[in-house]
């Protein structure tokens, strides 16, 4: 077949006439429509995908928040407990010094109160030799005691615990040169 220019413009003729133009332009229109929802469809999806990592993201920053304080939590109880402990060394080392102060104080009163009670045994012991020599000295000047104030005749008397001095109530006949009073009884000169 020939080509002629009248066969060339019959087939532009058909083209453009025809609707294969615009058949062709409507085909591109279409493919054009379908790539953009096809893009459409795959924005849909990133933006789902990056919705989901959003809320995965958001969900990891609650748990990590609430992670960091408890772990906040946590550390202000570590420091309270820290200052609990200093405190209560505090405490153990002033009770420990008291402990140590009292005891020095009671190891120097028991000293002291050992050596009182030796000192006061002794003083005890001297008071009782003092004692028993004095009442032996009283009944050695037993016989030269009267009852009357300027009496030569020496009437025996008794002392009292009370310290009161009694008379017997027999009355004894005497000369005064005759008789010497003396604990048993008067004896003749």
């Amino acid at each position: 077949m020939e080509i002629t220019l009248d066969n060339i413009l019959n087939i532009a003729g058909i083209f453009l006439g025809g609707g294969g133009i615009g058949a062709f332009f409507t085909w591109r229109y279409a493919r054009r429509e379908a790539a953009a929802k096809v893009k459409e469809k795959e924005a849909e999806a990133k933006e789902k995908e990056a919705e989901a990592k959003s809320a995965e993201v958001e969900m990891a920053q609650k748990v990590q928040d609430t992670y960091q304080e408890m772990l906040t939590d946590k550390q202000k109880e570590v420091e309270d407990n820290h200052r609990l402990i200093d405190e209560l060394r505090l405490d153990r080392d002033h009770y420990k010094q008291n402990y140590i102060e009292m005891r020095d104080v009671v190891e120097k009163l028991e000293k002291e109160f050992r050596e009182f009670r030796t000192t006061t045994e002794d003083e005890r012991s001297s008071m009782k030799r003092d004692i028993a020599r004095n009442g032996r000295q009283l009944e050695c000047l037993r016989p030269f005691l009267c009852g009357r104030q300027g009496c030569k005749e020496r009437i025996n008397v008794v002392i009292s615990d009370d310290g009161e001095v009694e008379t017997p109530s027999k009355k004894t006949k005497s000369n005064k040169n005759s008789t010497f009073p003396t604990p048993y009884g008067e004896v003749d000169k």
